[in-house]
């Protein structure tokens, strides 16, 4: 029988020194949309129809000497692609669940560990999310959690912390935020902007500009900054002062797309504003931790998505504008494709619908689009 793989030997394959080579066997249009990418990855989109009317052997790029892993939706067409392999001598194995599966895969990997506090960078790989978990002592701040809860109350437990906190630092629409769950479970405090909770369901701590919370005997301060733009009550949260959490609305090379609630005049012209004084008063040395990352080439040399804020400065040609019409214009006609299902995921993270597990799964399939692209 054909071996089958998870996501996490997947991941172990992807970081190894040989790499891996992955046989995507979606349609074209499906594969170019969202594929799994890496530094060593070696990608290759036959689908089955082919695989079947010529034969695996008639395509070279398929190697002999490396091992193949067939990836499809949910795995069973990969299994089938993985059978035919693995008859002619290849060898073959499948990932099990397909993308499917790899869209649930969360990796933490460590920011900064000291002393005093500690921030890991939870990657959701397919998705291009980033969540937050923010140590000191025995207490946790969770930023931006996704939906699959039970990931951060076991990472929780593996560091032997107690969630105290959760923030959000804004209302997501490319993807189920677990945040307000996360805290119910927990027993923590739930914070979001005010402005964000306009026809929600569920009970909150207002974060407003300028606020701070204190984290463990250390007192280590996460100061909240309002930083429209991306949406009306959008917040970043500076750690210490030297790590800034920017939500969606700065990127390592762009900005927060300002077309997802509305209003994408008004929310430009907030961008703008934002770029011009909060953003602009960041000192160069403090690294930009964002919520999503559009490539996976920004994972650092570290392992995470996040760079000094000189950096940013120089990737983001934005940044630099000092014309608000024509920052505007860029900001309002380069925002690329809308997140499928968008308004859907806003109703429910809201409150205001409560799917199944299985249609959240389904709503989130897909690459993340949150950025201006410049």
């Amino acid at each position: 029988m054909v071996k089958r793989i998870t996501v996490e030997e997947l991941k172990k394959r992807m970081d190894s020194k040989q790499g891996v080579v992955i046989l995507d066997v979606r349609p074209s249009n499906a594969y170019q949309e969202w594929r799994i990418q890496g530094d060593k990855v070696r990608s290759l989109n036959i689908q089955n129809s082919k695989l079947k009317e010529f034969g695996v052997e008639s395509f070279s790029d398929i190697p002999k000497q490396q091992e193949v892993v067939t990836v499809c939706a949910r795995g069973i067409s990969a299994q089938e692609a993985a059978e035919w392999l693995e008859e002619k001598g290849y060898q073959a194995s499948y990932l099990d669940g397909g993308m499917s599966a790899w869209s649930e895969f969360y990796e933490p990997v460590t920011v900064i560990k000291n002393e005093k506090y500690a921030i890991y960078q939870i990657m959701r790989l397919a998705k291009g999310c980033l969540s937050y978990v923010i140590t000191s002592g025995q207490q946790a701040i969770i930023v931006d959690a996704g939906r699959n809860v039970e990931r951060y109350e076991d990472f929780a437990k593996q560091l032997g912390v107690k969630i105290t906190d959760v923030i959000d630092t804004h209302l997501h629409a490319d993807h189920i935020s677990g945040g307000n769950e996360l805290a119910k479970r927990t027993g923590a405090k739930y914070w979001i902007s005010p402005e964000e909770t306009v026809g929600a369901t569920f009970n909150f701590v207002p974060l407003k500009d300028g606020q701070t919370l204190t984290l463990g005997e250390a007192k280590i301060k996460v100061f909240g900054l309002h930083t429209p733009g991306h949406t009306i009550g959008s917040m970043s949260l500076l750690v210490d002062d030297k790590y800034l959490l920017s939500g969606d609305t700065l990127f390592i090379s762009g900005l927060g797309r300002s077309d997802l609630k509305g209003h994408v005049q008004e929310m430009a012209h907030k961008m703008f504003e934002t770029v011009t004084t909060k953003i602009a008063a960041i000192p160069d040395d403090v690294i930009v931790l964002p919520g999503h990352y559009s490539d996976f080439q920004e994972i650092n040399t570290a392992g995470y998505v996040g760079e000094s804020m000189s950096t940013v400065r120089k990737n983001n040609p934005m940044l630099h504008m000092t014309n608000e019409t024509e920052f505007v214009k860029i900001a309002v006609g380069n925002v690329g494709v809308t997140p499928p299902n968008h308004e859907t995921i806003i109703a429910i993270n809201r409150g205001q619908l409560h799917p199944s597990k299985e249609e959240q799964a389904e709503l989130e399939v897909g690459p993340n689009r949150c950025a201006v692209k410049h």
